[in-house]
């Protein structure tokens, strides 16, 4: 006989003896069980190498299990030896269906696992917050003490803080609150509780540094807000080109004392030191200064610092991404028109990305830009990608909210925009952007509400006036309305709200009022930028609605988007709604380029 014959027979052996179908039935199976356990086990803190090492068990146990299928059976008697089993009557029939049910049977076990993981493998601190209990791994980082004793040096001093931030809101454990709404708060206040309270967090980090020359000393310590108690201090004493090296141990430290989970990449990513050159890394602080500032001269000034970082390390991904972001929101602050910030933030955002692609603010940054630009799929890709990178960036949470809302996914939006809160309580832009959300949302009463929680933080927020008469118009108060709109024209001057009361001017009867706008916008396009929505509305108001539809799809062919990509819920453009050049320019919008 030869020997093709034996392994012919063998294999046929292999067959009968259902040792084919153990083996795909096991390794269905085990696979499935073992990403239950790497779901499940970390909840109740389970050591790793427990974990591993079931994985590893379950790995073992495969040729275990063939060498059983082949020297047993199981059958109505119970487990045979297979010699055994093929001698005994009636086996066979029930032999071909046993391992279905094993397959079934182990399946829905490991499959039962996987989802039990899914919903209910949240780090503690998401569970905490879905019970509306706060997380006792959140923390704040309040405003450092600058004292080297020049008041120039307050810009290092925010820095030193806000990357000491920045680090900790990448550990997807941790609740991190943004800098902006702890910028509000000193450093060593006495109503410890009431601030932990105002934030949502459990524990509160305050410090101080101190610059002379190229020394930095760095103070720190980590308290309990409720309890008074001081979990972790120190201080640091370090050569100036130390402090990455300093921000990444404390951030490490802090992560430690709170008992944290930190995985490999979140280490790397604390300890990555973002640029080698301490000149260029004081002008990328200047730069985030101003630019955390929000106004349209601010922003000139952060674009400027921001150029100066490049110059001095061209391979600084992160002033790459700042230059964006400020390049970005130049429009929204009336300085720019988005033909002339677009292209520059577009050539950023590249080199930022080629140089760092785990850079979530560049990711972030990626999503706004493909807003702008009507790539509504997309953008919400580049959103959750910076979420995945850095799980406590407020910001990113906040613009994904825009995208969501774009695409008429109202509740995720809202979602989302709660998420962003969470992180970003007293944030103002965040608080408006959130009312005006409510509002597309055809959720009048919330969206007064929001506006009006977000006035409570800053009367002079002019945007919180604008969405509050947006409001008040569509819930009837046309007069209060105008009011509303016109504060924001006082504090603000931009041509966004001017076109807004103007078609309140013109909704309310007062036609040569509106009039007087639509000229007043026409002679400041011949000088400044003039969003071409802005005078859309006065159009709209005034009943001219192709004039209306003219200025939108100039808007779109020229690329002048803002507050455009939400057209398809937007409420101010009902009255076009039905209107077949309206609905094809929703269709480009929304059906993305």
């Amino acid at each position: 006989m030869s020997r093709t014959d034996d392994f012919g027979k063998f294999f046929v052996e292999l067959k009968r003896r259902n040792v084919y179908k153990v083996a795909v039935a096991y390794i269905v199976a085990g696979w499935a069980l073992s990403q239950g356990i790497a779901q499940v086990f970390p909840v109740f803190d389970v050591p790793n190498w427990v974990v591993r090492l079931l994985v590893l068990l379950i790995i073992v146990g495969l040729p275990v299990a063939l060498v059983l299928a082949w020297m047993f059976e199981i059958t109505p008697q119970g487990i045979k030896r297979t010699e055994t089993a093929d001698a005994m009557p009636g086996t066979t029939q029930r032999k071909k269906h046993a391992w279905i049910y094993v397959v079934v049977i182990g399946g829905l076990l490991s499959i039962g696992l996987f989802f039990l993981g899914r919903y209910t493998a949240q780090t503690p601190r998401q569970s905490e917050e879905a019970s509306g209990v706060i997380p006792e791994k959140s923390i704040a980082v309040l405003p450092f003490d600058n004292l080297s004793g020049d008041p120039d040096n307050a810009y290092f001093t925010e820095g030193v803080q806000d990357e000491i931030l920045t680090r900790l809101a990448k550990v997807a454990d941790l609740k991190v609150i943004a800098r902006t709404s702890t910028q509000k708060f000193r450093s060593a206040p006495e109503n410890l509780p009431e601030i932990a309270k105002q934030l949502g967090v459990m524990n509160i980090l305050e410090g101080s540094v101190q610059k002379a020359n190229d020394q930095v000393r760095v103070n720190v310590q980590l308290i309990n807000a409720l309890t008074y108690a001081h979990l972790w201090a120190d201080t640091y004493d370090r050569r100036f080109t130390d402090i990455f090296a300093v921000e990444s141990e404390i951030a490490k430290n802090v992560a430690d004392a709170l008992q944290a989970k930190l995985t490999g990449s979140e280490k790397s990513s604390i300890a990555k030191a973002p640029t080698a050159d301490p000149e260029a890394y004081e002008l990328y602080l200047k730069g985030r200064f101003f630019w955390n500032k929000r106004s349209g001269a601010d922003l000139r000034k952060a674009i400027e610092y921001f150029n100066q970082a490049i110059a001095k390390d061209p391979n600084y991904a992160l002033a790459y991404a700042g230059l964006a972001d400020s390049l970005l929101l130049l429009p929204n602050y009336g300085s720019a028109s988005t033909q002339e910030s677009v292209p520059p933030a577009r050539a950023a955002l590249r080199k930022a990305l080629e140089l760092d692609d785990s850079l979530a603010e560049a990711h972030a940054s990626s999503g706004l830009l493909d807003t702008f630009e009507c790539r509504l799929e997309r953008a919400i890709s580049d959103f959750e990608r910076a979420i995945q990178l850095k799980p406590n960036y407020a910001t990113a949470h906040h613009w994904l909210m825009f995208g969501r809302l774009s695409l008429g996914h109202l509740d995720q939006a809202i979602e989302e925009g709660k998420r962003a809160l969470k992180l970003d309580p007293l944030s103002p832009i965040i608080n408006a952007d959130f009312a005006w959300t409510y509002f597309c949302a055809r959720r009048f009463d919330k969206a007064e509400r929001q506006a009006r929680k977000t006035l409570e933080i800053d009367p002079q927020f002019f945007l919180a006036h604008y969405y509050r008469g947006q409001v008040l118009q569509f819930k009837g108060h046309l007069s209060e309305a105008i009011a509303e709109f016109q504060k924001a024209v006082d504090l603000n001057g931009d041509p966004d709200s001017l076109g807004m009361l103007g078609q309140a001017y013109a909704r309310n009867g007062q036609k040569d009022e509106a009039q007087k706008i639509l000229l007043r916008l026409n002679e400041e396009a011949k000088s400044r930028y003039v969003a071409p929505y802005a005078t859309a509305l006065v159009y709209l108001g005034l009943g001219e609605k192709e004039r209306a539809l003219d200025e939108l799809e100039r808007a779109y062919q020229r690329g002048d988007t803002n507050y455009l990509f939400v057209v398809r819920v937007d409420p101010m453009l009902d009255d076009l709604r039905g209107h077949p050049r309206f609905d094809a320019l929703v269709q480009k919008i929304v059906g993305g380029k």
